[in-house]
C-alpha cells in the first residue's frame, strides 16, 4: 500500500517453441481504486500454456496515487501530474518492448486486453500518443469508454478529495506528500464509493483525465474523429452489466434517483426518450439495467461504430451464466467473463461459479472466448465465424450455451441513448 507498487509479471508457456511468440499483455480492473494483477482469476498460467502465448501483467498506482489530478495544488518544491497511473501502464509497456524478446515473445506482436477499468485502459491507451506503436491490438471486456473528464470536473473532484482529509488548498502540497498511503487510500475509498456515485451518478471520479498533452481529447472524441490508433480492436460487454454493483458495489445509478439525478447534470433532454427504452422503469430491474447500459454498453457502442470507420472492429455480448451465478440473482454479470477467458474455473471465483454445476457447459464456453481471444492475438481476426462490425448490420457476436451472431442487438434502446454525451 504505497507507491513502490510498480511491478510486471511475465509467464511463459513451459515449453516455448523457437520462432517468437504472441505477446498478451492484461490491465486488471478495479475502478481505478482496488484490484491487483495477483488475483487468482486473472492468473494467466493456463492462458499462456493452453495458448502457447507469452502472457505479461503489470500493477499501476490506483486511487490518489494514480487517478486524481492535483497539478492545481503543485508549488516549487512539489510539482504534481496527471494520469500518472496511465503512465504507469504506458512505461509496463515500454518495458514489454525493449525485454519481452529475452523470454520469447514478438515485441511485434503485441495484443493488449484488459476488463473493466482494465479495459478502459487500454482502450484510453489507444488514445494517448506516448502509448503509439507499444500494441497492435485490443480486446476490450466491459470498458466504460465515456469514462474519462476534463479538467474542471476533475479539480472538482481533486478538491473534494482533499476536503476528506481536512486540509485547505493552501496546505495540499505538503499534506498529500507527509500523509501515508493508507490514509490517501480510505480517502479515496469514500470519493469513489458514496460521493461521487451520489453528487454525480454514473460518473467516475477516479478515471483518466483529458489533459490536453498526454490524453489529448476525450477516448470517444478521438475515436469519432478518428484520432484513435488504428489497431484491429474487439470490444463487448457482458448481458447485464448493472446486477454486480447493485448487488455489491453501489456506484452505478441504478436506482430511479440517481438516473434522474444523471439525466438533470447531464442531457434533460434525453431522459423521457431514454426510459421509455426499459419498459417496466422505475421497477429495480429495468433501473440497474438502465444504469449498466450508461455507464458500460452504449459507451462501447458508441467506441465501437466509430473505430469501425478507421479499423477492424468486432462487437460481441458475453450472455452465458452458469447455475450459481443465475440462483445468486446475478446472470451474465460484470466480471463473469474473466473466469472464461483465463480458463482458471478451478480457483476462487472461478470454482464458486460452477458450485451447482453447469461444468461442462462453462468450460466449453469459456473455451470459444479463450480461443477468440488467443486467435486474434495470432491472426489479427478473433475467427472466420465473427464478422466485423459495422454501423449498418452492427453484426455481434453473443456468447452462450449456443453462440450466435445479432444483427443490431438491442435496436431500441441503441436508438433512445443516441446522442447521449454523458459528462464530457
Amino acid at each position: 500500500m504505497s507507491e513502490d507498487c510498480l511491478t510486471i509479471n511475465v509467464t511463459a508457456p513451459p515449453q516455448p517453441g523457437e520462432a517468437p511468440l504472441p505477446v498478451l499483455v492484461f490491465i486488471h480492473g478495479g475502478a481505478f481504486s482496488t484490484g491487483s494483477a495477483a488475483m487468482d482469476l486473472v492468473d494467466g498460467t493456463r492462458l499462456a500454456a493452453e495458448g502457447n502465448v507469452l502472457f505479461v501483467s503489470m500493477n499501476y498506482r490506483l486511487g490518489a496515487l494514480g487517478f486524481l489530478d492535483f497539478r492545481a495544488y503543485s508549488t516549487p518544491g512539489r510539482t504534481f501530474d496527471v494520469n500518472v497511473g496511465l503512465a504507469d501502464q504506458v512505461a509496463a509497456l515500454e518495458w514489454v518492448r525493449r525485454n519481452i524478446a529475452a523470454f520469447g515473445g514478438d515485441p511485434e506482436n503485441v495484443t493488449l486486453f484488459g476488463e473493466s477499468a482494465g479495459a478502459l485502459s487500454a482502450l484510453t491507451l489507444m488514445c494517448v500518443p506516448a502509448a503509439d506503436g507499444l500494441f497492435h491490438r485490443t480486446f476490450l471486456q466491459s470498458p466504460a469508454p465515456a469514462a474519462a473528464y476534463g479538467p474542471d470536473l476533475a479539480s472538482r473532484w481533486a478538491g473534494d478529495f482533499l476536503d476528506l482529509l481536512g486540509t485547505g488548498p493552501g496546505g495540499a502540497a505538503e499534506a498529500l506528500s507527509r500523509l501515508d498511503a493508507a490514509r490517501l487510500v480510505k480517502a479515496a475509498d469514500e470519493l469513489s464509493s458514496r460521493i461521487t456515485p451520489e453528487s454525480r451518478p454514473g460518473a467516475l471520479s477516479l478515471a483518466p483525465v483529458v489533459d490536453g498533452s498526454f490524453l489529448p481529447l476525450h477516448p470517444l472524441e478521438a475515436f469519432e474523429k478518428g484520432r484513435a490508433s488504428s489497431v484491429p480492436m474487439v470490444i463487448g460487454t457482458m448481458d447485464n452489466e448493472g446486477v454486480l454493483f447493485d448487488k455489491f458495489h453501489d456506484i452505478l445509478p441504478t436506482s430511479r434517483e440517481r438516473i434522474e439525478r444523471m439525466f438533470e447534470l447531464t442531457d434533460p433532454a434525453s431522459r423521457d426518450r431514454v426510459i421509455a427504452a426499459y419498459r417496466g422503469y422505475p421497477h429495480k430491474k429495468q433501473a440497474v439495467e438502465l444504469g449498466g447500459d450508461a455507464v458500460f454498453w452504449y459507451p462501447s457502442v458508441q467506441a465501437a461504430q466509430a473505430h469501425a470507420a478507421y479499423a477492424p472492429t468486432w462487437s460481441y455480448r458475453f450472455d452465458y451464466a452458469p447455475r450459481a451465478a443465475r440462483a445468486a440473482g446475478l446472470g451474465a454479470t460484470h466480471g463473469l467473463d474473466l473466469a472464461a477467458v483465463f480458463g482458471n474455473y478451478d480457483a476462487g471465483a472461478g470454482r464458486m461459479l460452477l458450485s451447482m454445476g453447469n461444468r461442462r457447459t462453462a468450460k466449453n464456453v469459456g473455451h470459444r472466448f479463450q480461443s477468440a481471444l488467443l486467435r486474434f492475438a495470432r491472426t489479427g481476426a478473433p475467427g472466420p465465424m465473427w464478422p466485423r462490425y459495422d454501423d449498418t448490420s452492427r453484426r455481434t457476436k453473443i456468447f452462450d450455451r449456443y453462440d450466435r451472431i445479432e444483427l443490431d442487438p438491442r435496436t431500441v434502446r441503441r436508438q433512445a441513448w443516441d446522442g447521449y454525451q454523458g459528462y464530457r
